[in-house]
C-alpha cells in the first residue's frame, strides 16, 4: 500500500495542474449519470458537544476499477487550535481483492475536487462568454474555485468579497504563489460581487446572504458553502427564478443549499432542473440561452474524491512518490 502525506499529494498534483482534476471530476459526474458507480449517501457523525462532525463517503467505480472511502471532518473552531476546519484522509481499495492499495491525505484533495466541481458546473451552466466572476468568501475554497473555473472560462475580472479585507489580499498573494494568473479585485459589498456572470458562494452561513434582487439575468450561481443541515447562503426566492441543478438529490435535500427550503416545503424534487451527472453524460442539456439564471448546489460526492485520488495514485506510482508499507 502506498502512503502519501499532504506535501506529497500537493507536489505531484499542484494547483496549477487543476485541469487534470476538472477532467477527472467531469468524468466522475458523467459516470455517475450513466449509473456506472456505486455511492451510498454521505454518512454523518455529529459531535454536538465538540461543535463538529465526521463524514464518511464510500464509492466504487466500474470504469475506474477502483473503490475508495473518504473520512472528513468539519470543525469550525479548529483554526483557534492551530488546525484546519476541514481535514480528511482517503483509502483506496482494489475491488478484485478488497486489499487497500493507497492511503493519502484527503484535505487538499477535498479542496481541489470541490473547486473542480464548481468548474464543471460552470462549463455546462454558465454563459460561454462569461467574463466576470464574483466570489463571496476569500478562504481556501475561493482559491480552488477560482483556479478551476479559469480552466473552463476566460475570466477578465474576479470580484471577491470578504468580511476581512486582509483575506482578499492574502488570496491575491496565494494565487500568485500558486502560479495562477488572474485579476482579483476587492468588492465593496456582497451585492457588488453578485454583479457577475458567475457567482460563487463559499461561506458557512446559516441564513441567506445573497438576495434575489441582486442576481442579474444570465447569472450562474455555484452554491458551495452549504454542506450541512441548516446551512444556506441563497435567498429562497432565487430558487424559484433559477434552473436548479444538484450533484445528488439525497445529499442536497439533506445538507445542501436546498435543504432548508426543502424542509420548509418551499422546494421539492419536481422543481429540480437536472442532476449535474445527467448533464455531464449528455442525458440532459445545460444552459440553453443567455438569459436563464442557473444554480448548482454542490454538496460534494464520494466519486469526486475517488476519481481525484485515482489521478494522485497513478501519478505517485509513475513518479515513485510515497512510502510503500505492508498493512496486512
Amino acid at each position: 500500500m502506498i502512503v502519501l502525506n499532504q506535501d506529497q499529494v500537493k507536489k505531484i498534483l499542484p494547483l496549477k495542474d487543476v485541469k487534470k482534476v476538472v477532467d477527472a471530476v467531469e468524468n466522475a459526474f458523467a459516470d455517475y449519470g450513466r449509473k456506472k458507480v456505486q455511492m451510498p449517501p454521505k454518512m454523518y457523525l455529529y459531535f454536538k458537544t465538540h461543535d463538529g462532525d465526521l463524514r464518511i463517503m464510500p464509492s466504487f467505480s466500474e470504469p475506474l476499477g477502483m473503490a475508495g472511502t473518504k473520512i472528513v471532518n468539519v470543525h469550525p473552531q479548529n483554526p483557534g487550535k492551530g488546525l484546519k476546519t476541514v481535514m480528511a484522509s482517503i483509502l483506496l481499495n482494489d475491488p478484485s481483492t478488497g486489499l487497500p492499495i493507497a492511503l493519502m491525505d484527503g484535505t487538499y484533495i477535498t479542496a481541489i475536487r470541490t473547486g473542480a466541481a464548481g468548474a464543471v458546473a460552470a462549463k455546462f451552466l454558465s454563459k460561454k462568454d462569461a467574463k466576470t466572476m464574483g466570489v463571496i468568501g476569500a478562504g481556501e475554497q475561493a482559491v480552488t474555485q477560482i483556479a478551476a473555473t479559469l480552466t473552463v472560462r476566460k475570466l477578465e475580472t474576479i470580484k471577491v468579497y470578504d468580511l476581512d479585507p486582509a483575506r482578499i489580499e492574502a488570496l491575491k498573494k496565494r494565487m500568485q504563489k500558486e502560479g495562477i494568473v488572474c485579476n482579483i479585485v476587492a468588492a465593496a459589498s456582497i451585492k457588488e460581487a453578485c454583479q457577475a456572470d458567475i457567482v460563487t458562494t463559499t461561506t458557512p452561513a446559516r441564513k441567506p446572504i445573497i438576495k434575489k434582487d441582486w442576481i442579474l439575468p444570465g447569472t450562474h450561481i455555484n452554491a458551495i458553502g452549504a454542506d450541512a443541515e441548516g446551512k444556506e447562503e441563497i435567498e429562497g426566492g432565487i430558487l424559484k427564478k433559477a434552473k436548479v441543478v444538484v450533484d445528488d438529490w439525497a445529499q442536497a435535500s439533506h445538507s445542501g443549499e436546498i435543504n432548508v427550503p426543502v424542509h420548509k416545503g418551499l422546494f421539492a424534487q419536481k422543481d429540480l432542473f437536472a442532476m449535474l451527472g445527467d448533464i455531464a453524460c449528455g442525458k440532459k442539456k445545460g444552459r440553453t440561452n443567455d438569459k436563464d439564471i442557473t444554480l448548482f448546489d454542490s454538496t460534494g460526492l464520494g466519486v469526486q474524491d475517488l476519481y481525484t485520488a485515482a489521478v494522485v495514485y497513478k501519478l505517485a506510482k509513475d513518479q515513485g512518490v510515497g512510502k510503500t508499507i505492508e498493512i496486512i
